[in-house]
């Protein structure tokens, strides 16, 4: 984990919950909503996402342009489920009429249906760090305890599930393509939404056939390919990191949960901007009125006032070698060497 400065107070577990009210007067004076940036937000990430997939499209036969254009383009629909996330939080747009029209908008380019986005979305900031909800996280992580209490063919489809290998192609496109088809909770959410959703979907795919033909519909599938590879990547190192933070009720603390348990991806200006901000994970969820279009600014600001722990590319990767939740450890840990590993590393 990267470190601001050592002049600057640490926002230490017991430092936040002493500073947890000085933290949120801060991060308020960042929740205003401006409908000319979001305007601008909205609408030049829908014109970078059509003007890619076009150009995309016109170079087809020139296979060393449209790999460069298909990641731009699902980098585009990544910055598009952002902003379908802020509306769902009511925190794009200034009115939660524009927030939900918006929203709607986005939801057949997201490939997620927008109402139970919304509802799925809220019980996962509602349940975060709770080790008796984990069913509300969108990355399933067993604790050492349960590891070690599973059968043989729990523990192999676990491996399986946290290999990075599987869990980011597959997990992409199972969650956006097949998934979101019919959520779990589409019938108590929205029912009406998710058929309307999967229409629309149909109607979109159906266009780029007509226009582009079987190259359109192979760079789209390239893209939503690409784009749930994304995602998934973003969503894994959220709250899968080392120092993240987790605990059962009654000494859950959300505060805590939110600043220590989601976290703070230093990757860069242009990976900022091409996923929303969506990085500092960890202002968003103690504050998750505060717009895309400025939580880099608050986090920046934050730092200047505190040495928070920050995660680059080296600690990103080495993240998905970390498997299972170490209650007593409080951290998250590798899987356990086995007994003969453990014998010959100590020979």
């Amino acid at each position: 984990m990267q470190a601001a400065s050592s002049s600057r107070p640490e926002i230490t577990p017991g430092y936040r919950a002493e500073a947890e009210r000085e933290i949120r007067a801060f991060t308020r004076q960042w929740t205003a909503r401006d409908d000319r940036l979001a305007a601008v937000s909205y609408f030049g990430t829908f014109a970078a996402y059509f003007l890619t997939l076009w150009l995309a499209v016109q170079a087809w036969q020139v296979w060393w342009l449209v790999g460069p254009l298909i990641v731009v383009n699902a980098l585009a629909g990544v910055r598009l489920y952002v902003l379908q996330h802020d509306c769902g939080h009511g925190s794009l747009f200034s009115t939660k009429l524009r927030n939900d029209r918006a929203g709607f908008g986005l939801s057949v380019f997201t490939l997620t249906p927008y109402r139970v986005m919304q509802s799925n979305h809220n019980d996962h900031h509602s349940h975060l760090g709770n080790l008796d909800e984990r069913d509300t996280t969108e990355i399933l992580t067993l604790t050492v305890r349960e590891w070690e209490a599973a059968g043989r063919w729990k523990r192999l489809w676990y491996r399986l599930y946290r290999n990075p290998l599987i869990l980011i192609p597959v997990g992409g496109l199972f969650t956006y393509a097949l998934a979101y088809r019919w959520p779990k909770n589409a019938g108590a959410v929205d029912p009406r939404g998710v058929i309307l959703h999967n229409l629309g979907l149909l109607v979109w795919v159906g266009f780029l056939w007509w226009a582009a033909g079987v190259p359109g519909l192979i760079i789209y599938m390239g893209t939503v390919f690409v784009a749930g590879c994304i995602g998934v990547f973003l969503v894994y190192l959220q709250h899968n990191f080392e120092d993240t933070w987790w605990d059962r009720k009654p000494d859950l603390n959300p505060a805590r949960a939110a600043l220590q348990g989601s976290s703070a991806l230093d990757l860069g200006w242009w990976f900022d901007l091409a996923v929303a901000n969506i990085t500092y994970h960890d202002i968003h969820h103690f504050n998750a009125n505060i717009p895309s279009y400025r939580l880099r600014a608050c986090h920046r600001a934050l730092r200047e006032r505190y040495e928070v722990q920050t995660i680059g590319w080296r600690e990103a990767f080495r993240s998905f070698t970390l498997k299972l939740w170490d209650e007593d450890q409080g951290r998250l840990v590798p899987f356990p060497r086995p007994p003969d590993a453990v014998s010959v590393a100590n020979a």
